[in-house]
């Protein structure tokens, strides 16, 4: 089962990267972004993509150019998260077959990242968006587009975005942060994955 679960990984390293991406997998998180501000993220990318990119997609975050678009598919990532809607690297990522998906927060930014060609939005950060928020966005935007909320979403609150028309959810430090053991972050992502699923039921 694909979950519409994008993992953030900020602060991650290339020593964790393998067993922290493997044990995201084995709970069902099978989409993953290193951000760009994390240490040595293209190593980390690049090993994750080795390891399990048959298995899942892995990308990076906090994509802020056309040259990190590029760097990032050198590396074998498939996935570009942006926190901002900067159309050139929209076009890039789609250029070289990649998924985009930028970060909006106002009708003017998502149809902009639409036209650009973003296979999805993620509305960042969703906290100050909030589900009223995203439910009046949401009706205007076409049927068909995926909609993730991020920064502030999470298993408490799952149901509220789903019903306020979120597709899925881009979650990091409920999930991750820098130097938490492996079994950790497996009891987390059970947890999220569990809620999720309890959410979109």
């Amino acid at each position: 089962m694909t979950r519409s679960i994008i993992a953030i990984l900020r602060g991650i390293t290339p020593a964790e990267a393998v067993p922290i991406c493997e044990c995201l997998i084995e709970a069902g998180i099978t989409r993953i972004e290193v951000p760009l501000n994390s240490p040595h993220p293209i190593t980390s990318i690049a090993a994750m993509a080795k390891a399990f990119g048959h298995h899942a997609q892995i990308g990076a975050g906090t994509v802020l150019t056309v040259n990190d678009v590029h760097d990032v598919s050198d590396a074998g990532g498939r996935l570009i998260v942006s926190p901002n809607c900067d159309t050139d690297v929209i076009r890039a990522s789609k250029a070289l077959g990649l998924q985009s998906w930028p970060g909006v927060m106002t009708p003017t930014e998502c149809f902009a990242a639409l036209k650009a060609g973003a296979d999805g939005l993620k509305i960042f950060p969703a906290s100050l968006v909030g589900p009223d928020g995203l439910k009046a966005i949401r009706a205007v935007l076409p049927v068909d587009c995926q909609v993730y909320a991020v920064g502030g979403a999470g298993a408490s609150n799952f149901g509220l975005w789903v019903k306020a028309g979120a597709n899925g959810f881009g979650i990091g430090t409920a999930l991750y942060t820098p130097g938490l053991p492996v079994a950790d972050v497996r009891a987390k992502a059970a947890a999220i994955v569990n809620a999720y699923d309890e959410a979109t039921a």
